[in-house]
């Protein structure tokens, strides 16, 4: 019989599967919105997910979460949901998608500080020296390649980091009582009565104009991004630790490169690679010293 995995291992396991799906978010969206406006794409993957989620929650006969979950789950929507996609969507007006999933390199360091504060975990010292070197390889390229290309774009990339790292680790601490795909889904049922409306608000007077490939990033962010990658994501820092498997964001910009470049056909530039190649060394020392002592609670799927 074969040995099931330990809660860490399982962790990292789930915490990869859904980096890898959230690597093509940025591409998704900057071919979303080529044709689509931002603000309508922000509402309209929301609401679309979250009809899906709908249908997730009436399906499994899930309990409603209790009162004092709701606070909690309205910082996930008001971070993940809204926040995240649409200072993204935004940014992506202003520079390419390679440039801009360079910024997701400081996404692992915003998780770990708000896991801090918000989750209660205790990384050891030398957690923080992997963390801030992988992130200080960013900060540095974006400040030498980023700054003169759009200084706006930049600050929206910077904003999203912080909402989504907050939005993060609130939703891996209510994960381990709700479980993983019910917290994202009770998050955008949370948001539902408000982006649904907005995006009818907002839609365009004609969707003539709207290309294929703007629909398939639409199909994209809104099934993968909004909903089954938070499935594994969560899952993941719960099990693992919110501070140690948000490291694995730190490796996403290498596979949102490779996509920028095939589907969009942008050019990488070797600095990049760079970047990259330096901030996954990083991730090994990360996972080693990023455990908190507390135990770890199992937690629904």
């Amino acid at each position: 019989m074969r040995k099931p995995l330990d809660p860490t291992t399982d962790g990292w396991l789930c915490g990869f599967a859904g980096m890898l799906i959230f690597s093509g978010s940025l591409p998704a969206t900057r071919l979303a919105v080529q044709t689509l406006d931002p603000l309508f794409l922000t509402t309209l993957r929301a609401t679309i997910a979250g009809a899906l989620a709908i249908a997730l929650l009436l399906a499994f006969r899930e309990a409603r979460p209790a009162r004092r979950e709701l606070l909690p789950l309205a910082i996930v929507a008001l971070g993940v949901v809204v926040g995240f996609p649409l200072l993204t969507a935004l940014a992506l007006r202003h520079v390419n998608a390679a440039h801009a999933t360079v910024f997701i390199g400081l996404l692992p360091l915003s998780t770990a500080l708000f896991g801090v504060l918000r989750g209660g975990e205790r990384p050891q010292p030398m957690f923080w020296v992997f963390s801030a070197a992988g992130s200080l390889a960013v900060v540095a390229f974006a400040l030498r390649h980023g700054v003169d290309a759009s200084p706006l774009g930049d600050a929206l990339m910077l904003g999203s980091i912080v909402v989504c790292g907050l939005g993060y680790a609130e939703g891996a601490r209510l994960s381990k009582r709700l479980g993983g795909w019910q917290v994202i889904s009770w998050a955008l049922v949370l948001s539902l009565p408000v982006m649904a409306p907005l995006a009818w608000w907002l839609r365009p007077a004609s969707f003539a104009t709207v290309s294929a490939a703007s629909w398939w990033g639409l199909g994209y962010v809104s099934l993968f991004s909004m909903l089954i990658g938070f499935v594994f994501w969560y899952r993941g820092l719960a099990l693992g630790g919110i501070a140690g498997v948000g490291q694995l964001q730190l490796l996403q910009p290498f596979f949102a490169f490779v996509l920028a470049a095939v589907l969009l056909h942008e050019q990488v530039p070797v600095a990049m690679i760079g970047v990259t190649a330096a901030v996954i060394g990083c991730v090994a020392g990360a996972r080693r010293f990023g455990r908190s002592p507390a135990p770890v609670v199992a937690q629904r799927m």
